[in-house]
């Protein structure tokens, strides 16, 4: 969400407030209804864990951590955004960057039974340095948990859908895929400090990333959606490309 980085070291400051007004105090839809379900399954929380929300934004996931008896940490590098999170939630809100929690004085190395990125990994860069720094907030045994834009489907300005007329067949086309891309959003608000960074890598890059500090993925969830009002045509081809991926990474032996 907001640790993205984009041409401010505040990561999405400059457009807190549009992306607050969209994602609102509960989350947008997709949040409620399928994002946020998910990372919960995947967590698979017990009483008394210590969770970190990395790139927590509003955080809109902190009361459902909370009420299942589990410590939440929210981290993000948007002074407004944590501001925000301070007044709406409970639970531990810093600001801090992805890159280098090490540097956020009230985190200890080793502290966390699991850390989360709800929809903000695809807005960091550079990859390896994020995920060695949630390995070093995490006990040995730990897990991370993603919930990301499929890289496979949703590569941004080189994805989208189109309609062959002939088959009666909504399909997707994806331009572009192998090639690490960054790409520069829209402007929010008519303003060009709203113009934020989306880092699209492909899926191997992911799981070796995850590898390379000691984490094998044990489970991988690819999540479709629907569009209310939409045809027969739209609703198969939704059936069929998953726009949302899940995936959990345990730690393994680091002797």
């Amino acid at each position: 969400m907001s640790q993205k980085q984009s041409r401010s070291p505040s990561g999405w400051e400059p457009v807190a407030d549009w992306y607050d007004g969209w994602v609102g105090a509960d989350g947008s839809h997709h949040h409620r209804k399928l994002a946020i379900p998910a990372v919960l399954q995947l967590l698979e929380l017990q009483r008394g864990e210590q969770i970190l929300d990395v790139g927590c934004g509003q955080g809109v996931l902190a009361p459902h951590i909370t009420s299942s008896g589990a410590r939440y940490t929210g981290v993000d590098i948007s002074p407004k955004m944590i501001a925000i999170a301070r007044r709406r939630h409970r639970g531990r809100f810093l600001r801090g960057d992805a890159r280098h929690l090490h540097r956020v004085s009230a985190l200890r190395p080793g502290s966390f039974d699991a850390a989360v990125f709800l929809l903000s990994i695809e807005d960091m860069n550079p990859l390896e340095s994020v995920i060695q720094s949630a390995a070093w907030a995490l006990r040995d045994g730990g897990r991370i948990v993603v919930l990301m834009r499929h890289p496979c489907f949703r590569v941004p300005r080189q994805s989208g859908w189109g309609y062959d007329a002939d088959r009666k067949l909504n399909y997707r086309r994806v331009d572009s895929y192998l090639t690490p891309l960054s790409v520069p959003m829209k402007p929010y608000e008519q303003s060009e400090t709203g113009v934020t960074i989306s880092f699209h890598r492909p899926l191997h890059h992911y799981i070796n990333t995850l590898a390379m500090y000691g984490y094998m993925v044990d489970y991988l969830d690819e999540i479709v959606t629907h569009q209310p009002g939409s045809g027969q045509h739209e609703r198969r081809a939704d059936e069929e490309f998953p726009l949302f991926m899940a995936l959990r990474a345990r730690s393994v032996s680091r002797e």
